[in-house]
């Protein structure tokens, strides 16, 4: 996915900025929404390693309509921050997730790299993709 190490440290350098300085818009502001936070406690959404947010299970149609609006979101501010810096969609995205994987909080689902399946975090690392920074 990531061309060389040096972009994908280049890339997770100014992703972690972006977020750090909560230029991360999308992402941010669904945080903000307390359906979102309700969802993410109760562990009926979940980060995933693609940089989007999932429904864990089947989800009734709301859950599934609000997790579409913030993936829109998250991949307009992607799809733009990706161009700014001479990077992919995908390759944004992923760092992206890795990020977001590693900010998840104990409780807060996430899909385990080894396994592909959801996985509610402990106080442990969470078990991501070895390309993540």
């Amino acid at each position: 996915m990531i061309k060389s190490a040096k972009n994908r440290i280049w890339l997770a350098s100014g992703v972690a900025a972006l977020i750090g300085l909560g230029l991360v818009t999308a992402p941010a502001l669904a945080q903000r929404d307390p359906a979102y936070a309700a969802a993410r406690a109760a562990g009926q959404v979940g980060e995933k390693m693609d940089g989007y947010l999932g429904v864990v299970g089947s989800g009734n149609a709301q859950l599934r309509a609000m997790v579409d609006d913030i993936n829109i979101r998250r991949r307009a501010v992607y799809a733009e921050q990706a161009q700014a810096k001479g990077a992919t969609l995908e390759e944004y995205a992923f760092t992206a997730g890795c990020l977001a994987i590693a900010r998840t909080e104990p409780g807060e689902m996430y899909v385990a790299y080894s396994t592909g399946e959801w996985t509610e975090r402990t106080a442990s690392s969470p078990d991501r993709d070895p390309r993540c920074p």
